[in-house]
């Protein structure tokens, strides 16, 4: 493999990343807002699976549905990791796309890469499907899209059809300024996913990134609020996070013009660091104050955290 299809190929694991922590974030934000069920599509597709190659998940009768929520969660994750890894090695190949119009392509290859098999597999068909179904599935993964192509155009460092070429240096060492940041980033992250991508879009980006980290942001803080939105250390929540983390230092190594495995790993650290003393924060004031009130207190301390490492 080329050295140019190798950096492809990486820039598209990282874009699949983040691509798969902001579909989670629009996922439970939708749940939130309608009060909905979380979807049993995934959890199907893995019994249909077991099924056709002559097996099933084990254990007893809570083991299993638990081992059917996790592997339908990681298959969703395996599923936008390989997106993101097929439009990243196509980029570098040379097929390059206007932001929205790779937005769209990208998005329809998820909805493909995780509608095909389930339809294929029989547990659900796809002709079938009412005109709100296909809204309700096509607007996540729009979601997951346009947040892919942009990381793909940020790690990229190269403009696209149509723009001046610059040629750049190449990327510098990491301080260890930068990685603590990417780690308090991570940290915020661990506490509110979103904010792992808006805390640099918020202290760097053009207007329209910051309106989209603000509803991005304010999305997550009402659906936090909720009962019914699944822990942060479940088996979908906790990956997405430490993929934000991860996303977010991404993105401030590339503002830095910085190599970027040392604030990544940073980042995804902070995001593990985060989502454990943010659940143990939750679960202990939940015996002095009201749940809300610790949540308040998690979300200033998150965005302060965010906007320090960001600036």
């Amino acid at each position: 493999m080329s050295s140019s299809l190798g950096r492809g190929l990486r820039s598209g694991l990282a874009a699949g990343a983040v691509g798969t922590a902001v579909i989670t974030a629009v996922t439970y934000a939708d749940m939130a807002w309608r009060g909905r069920d979380a979807s049993t599509l995934p959890g199907d597709v893995v019994d249909a699976l077991a099924d056709r190659l002559g097996t099933e998940v084990g254990g007893a009768r809570g083991e299993r549905a638990n081992r059917r929520t996790a592997l339908g969660a990681l298959s969703g994750t395996v599923a936008g990791l390989g997106v993101g890894a097929l439009v990243g090695t196509a980029r570098a190949a040379g097929l390059r796309m206007p932001p929205v119009v790779g937005g769209i392509v990208t998005g329809a290859l998820a909805m493909a890469a995780t509608d095909g098999p389930a339809h294929a597999l029989g547990v659900t068909d796809v002709r079938e499907w009412t005109s709100e179904d296909w809204v309700a599935d096509a607007v996540p993964h729009l979601a997951f899209g346009l947040a892919a192509h942009a990381t793909l155009r940020l790690a990229d460092g190269r403009p696209d059809e149509g723009s001046t070429v610059v040629v750049a240096e190449p990327p510098t060492r990491a301080s260890a300024g930068l990685v603590a940041r990417s780690l308090l980033l991570g940290v915020a992250a661990g506490g509110r996913s979103s904010l792992g991508l808006a805390g640099p879009a918020l202290t760097g980006g053009n207007a329209l990134a910051k309106v989209g980290a603000l509803v991005a942001v304010g999305a997550e803080v009402v659906a936090d609020k909720n009962p019914a939105t699944p822990s942060r250390l479940s088996a979908g929540g906790l990956p997405a996070r430490l993929a934000a983390g991860a996303g977010g230092a991404l993105a401030l190594a590339k503002r830095d013009h910085r190599r970027v495995a040392g604030p990544v790993v940073a980042g995804a650290v902070g995001a593990l660091a985060g989502s454990l003393l943010g659940a143990a924060w939750r679960a202990g004031a939940a015996e002095v104050v009201p749940d809300w009130q610790a949540a308040v207190v998690e979300d200033v301390a998150s965005l302060t955290l965010a906007v320090l490492a960001s600036r």
